[in-house]
């Protein structure tokens, strides 16, 4: 992951560090790949979600083909995710999906995203290790160094594959674009998501919930019960899942009988849904209890 620019058009911020949805944009990319076996960050060191090892180009600031260099050095791996930490949008799907065509694929030395323009994004792709040293390698024998040499010097001598993905190509280069992103993961089609994947990473939860099954109880307690019910509920499904184990397949069960209970608990409420008592015999009333705590 490169994450060492100079990000001018954003004033000389610390662009790495710049919030999203709760988020710092480079925990946001480290949580898209968490699957990976190592992770390298090219960059000046910093407290992050997870650990990663820290890279350095020499001197920093050489660009992307020298930041790439000196990230390789730190993996022996046959393919690499090779990312910027910029990308607001990309998820764990996103990057599988980079990978699957070329390992699938003998022939194609890369997998990577287009723009909405239908542009190139060398920085949100999977690469076969080999190519890459080897075209760094000769890139280095012509100009001496790597430094100052844009990316599309080794992209362009590559077999490459293309995916094309707006959304999880979409980087944050202005204040303008940083405004966009944090717009967009407000809008009521992507909010809970967003909500649930930050409080996972905050937590340090790796679980796979599926938030329907909890919503519906979450329903089903208030409706049935009492709305405090619904996140009190929720919470200790959370905890009794914990109890057995962890899991999608925990929270899944407690959460079953959990509704279960509300909805047998609601029925209690429901007209006519009482049994009646076996014994037919009518009984004489009591009188009225008439205590102040009756």
């Amino acid at each position: 992951m490169l994450a060492g620019g100079a990000a001018r058009r954003l004033g000389g911020a610390d662009k790495p560090g710049v919030r999203v949805g709760g988020r710092a944009l480079l925990d946001r990319v480290l949580a898209a790949c968490a699957g990976a076996r190592t992770t390298v960050v090219v960059a000046g060191s910093r407290p992050t979600a997870r650990p990663v090892i820290w890279a350095r180009e020499d001197p920093p600031g050489g660009g992307p083909l020298a930041a790439l260099a000196a990230g390789l050095r730190h993996t022996t791996a046959d393919h690499v995710v090779v990312l910027s930490a910029d990308l607001p949008f990309l998820d764990c799907r996103t990057v599988r999906g980079l990978l699957t065509p070329l390992r699938r694929r003998a022939t194609t030395d890369g997998v990577l995203l287009t723009d909405s323009d239908g542009r190139d994004q060398p920085l949100v792709a999977a690469y076969r290790t080999g190519p890459l040293r080897r075209e760094l390698a000769a890139l280095t024998g012509r100009h001496g160094e790597l430094t100052g040499l844009p990316l599309r010097r080794l992209t362009g001598s590559l077999d490459l594959t293309r995916i094309s993905d707006p959304v999880a190509s979409f980087d944050c280069d202005t204040w303008d674009d940083i405004a966009t992103a944090r717009a967009r993961i407000r809008e009521h089609g992507h909010v809970l998501d967003e909500w649930i994947s930050a409080v996972r990473d905050e937590l340090g939860i790796d679980l796979d919930v599926d938030t329907g099954v909890l919503l519906d109880l979450a329903r089903d307690a208030a409706h049935g019960v009492a709305r405090p019910a619904a996140p009190l509920t929720t919470f200790l499904v959370g905890y009794a899942a914990a109890q057995a184990g962890g899991g999608r397949e925990a929270v899944a069960e407690a959460a079953r009988k959990a509704a279960a209970l509300a909805l047998r608990w609601a029925d209690e409420e429901t007209p006519g849904t009482t049994p009646e008592a076996p014994d037919a015999t009518p009984e004489v009333p009591e009188a009225p209890d008439t205590r102040p705590d009756a």
